[in-house]
């Protein structure tokens, strides 16, 4: 039920990723249009641009997360046998969920240290700016902690365990090679 909730959740964070890359390149495109051909520009164009594109990779870094598609390094995991897999996975999550907890606690201060200074252009509060990593922070957890929920619930697959692939151009949904 929750992995199904967490599923829709990433395909609403790619259409979002879709629309943000889409508004990037129209204000980049037409500002650069604008200041040659007509010697103007869109005044805000390159701080939207600059804060869609921290969005973007903190967006990017959840919908990788819930993939399995981050870098990884399998060469001790693999070696190992099932049970020794599930503890290091158990382990690596906890150490992961500990990251979390740090930027969540880093985001939140520089949120409300920066929630009544407002960017040059846009005048908006840069605390939105910084909440990108409280977003971060709250959907990898809300991920790890799925994948150990399904894992003491025994529904985690044996190929789940080692989360890396050996090429870019293998696809994600397909288990991992043994060795």
């Amino acid at each position: 039920m929750f992995s199904r909730f967490l599923n829709v959740y990433c395909r609403v964070i790619d259409v979002l990723i879709a629309v943000a890359l889409a508004i990037m390149v129209v204000l980049v495109f037409g500002n650069v249009v604008l200041r040659y051909g007509f010697n103007s520009g869109i005044t805000m164009s390159e701080e939207l641009s600059r804060w869609l594109f921290v969005w973007v990779t903190f967006l990017g870094a959840i919908v990788a997360m819930k993939e399995g598609s981050h870098l990884g390094s399998d060469t001790l995991v693999s070696k190992l046998s099932v049970t020794g897999q599930k503890v290091c996975l158990v382990l690596s999550h906890i150490l992961m969920l500990f990251v979390c907890w740090l930027l969540f606690k880093g985001s939140y201060d520089q949120v409300l240290i920066n929630w009544d200074t407002t960017s040059a252009v846009m005048e908006a509060s840069m605390g939105i700016f910084y909440a990108c990593g409280m977003v971060l922070a709250v959907s990898g957890a809300l991920i790890l902690m799925d994948r150990m929920v399904r894992l003491a619930q025994g529904r985690l697959a044996d190929s789940e365990l080692i989360g890396v692939r050996e090429s870019e151009e293998e696809p994600i949904d397909v288990p991992a090679p043994i060795k």
